[in-house]
Formats: structure tokens, C-alpha cells, sequence
């Protein structure tokens, strides 16, 4: 039988800074919604070190969705939801309700219509005082940005012109404008930021 699983070496380095931080922001219990899953590597990871959660994976694409299927089956954890097929940027969702959601690498591998998207839909679903989780390389005003972030917009605008390093301002003015409060920005490994923000 064919392992549908996909693998990507970012995911070990970043996994445990990520989950410090989603230990201390997520709340004990409930649904965690997870926007663009990729693979499935990061949502077995903390689903395994946080069981009174429940997971709900997503994603566009049709192979990460096999992904994270083939990672669920194969490290057995039962609070794992099947993931979902669909796009941020899509003007209904197939969930209602969410007490969290992340969103890991995406914001800057998508059109901004995804942002806009994530920021609509987060706004209307989540719960006063509940978290939303993004992390990613960001632009800040003011701060220089790291050699290899530029290096790397330079890529992604050249794979799509519609993708690149969005500024955590303009993404917390959008959120600002769907019910969140400010951001709180945490330095990461690798010249990454995780944003969080909360609904007011």
C-alpha cells in the first residue's frame, strides 16, 4: 500500500517552538480549527501533546488532504477529525464553530484574498476572548528584514505574483476590522514570527 504521507524538514524545527506557544494560548478544551494543514505533520504533533483537544484539519489541496489523513491513520490518534477540503479565500465554510483556529505558512504562500478570508470567517465563528494562532515570516515597519526572508519573497513572488511576505500591520488592520484585538508578535526560529490575536 502506497504511504500518502508527505513529509516536510521545517515541520521538526518548528513544531515544538510552535506548540510552547499553543500551550499557553489555546483553551483546555474544545474544537481547534486548523486553516491550510499541509501535510498533516504539525496537527498530528499537537493533537498528540494536547488530547483534550479536538482537531479539525483543512486544506486546498487534494494530496495534503490524503496527507494528513495518512499521517492521522498512522500515528492512531482519535482526537483528529477528517480533514476538510476547501480554500481559505471561499465565501462559505464547511465549519460553523471553532473555540481556536491556526494558521501555519500560509499567509505568505496565498493570494490575499485568503487572508481576507481567514480574518472574515475567524471573526464570525470564534468566541469572545477566543485565539487566533498565525505563524510565518512577516514584514514589520520599522524593523529590517532578514536576508533570507527577502531572498525568499523574491521566490515567492517569482512562483506567483500574487503570493509574498505580508506586513503584520496590514493584517492587523484587516483583523482589527473583523472584531480582534492588537497583535501579539513572538520571535521564532528561522527569522519566523507567530502573530496571535484574540476576539474582542
Amino acid at each position: 500500500m502506497t504511504d500518502k504521507r508527505l513529509y516536510y524538514t521545517a515541520t521538526e524545527r518548528n513544531r515544538d517552538p510552535i506548540l510552547e506557544i499553543l500551550r499557553r494560548i489555546l483553551p483546555k478544551s474544545g474544537v481547534v480549527l486548523e486553516i491550510a494543514s499541509g501535510s498533516g505533520e504539525h496537527i498530528v504533533h499537537f493533537a498528540r501533546h494536547l488530547p483534550d483537544l479536538s482537531f479539525q484539519p483543512t486544506d486546498p489541496d487534494p494530496k495534503a488532504v490524503e496527507s494528513i489523513a495518512a499521517w492521522a491513520e498512522h500515528e492512531g490518534l482519535q482526537n483528529i477529525r477528517p480533514p476538510l477540503l476547501f480554500d481559505a479565500a471561499a465565501p462559505n465554510w464547511p465549519v460553523a464553530k471553532a473555540d481556536a483556529i491556526l494558521c501555519i505558512n500560509m499567509i505568505h504562500i496565498s493570494p490575499w484574498a485568503a487572508t481576507q478570508g481567514l480574518l472574515k470567517h475567524a471573526g464570525e465563528m470564534l468566541p469572545k476572548g477566543a485565539p487566533l494562532y498565525l505563524y510565518g515570516p512577516y514584514r514589520q515597519q520599522g524593523v529590517e528584514t532578514a536576508l533570507s526572508n527577502e531572498s525568499f519573497d523574491q521566490s515567492l513572488k517569482s512562483r506567483n505574483a500574487e503570493w509574498g511576505l505580508r506586513y503584520v500591520e496590514d493584517v492587523a488592520e484587516l483583523a482589527a476590522s473583523h472584531g480582534f484585538g492588537p497583535a501579539e508578535t513572538v520571535p521564532m526560529p528561522a527569522n519566523n514570527l507567530s502573530v496571535v490575536f484574540r476576539k474582542n
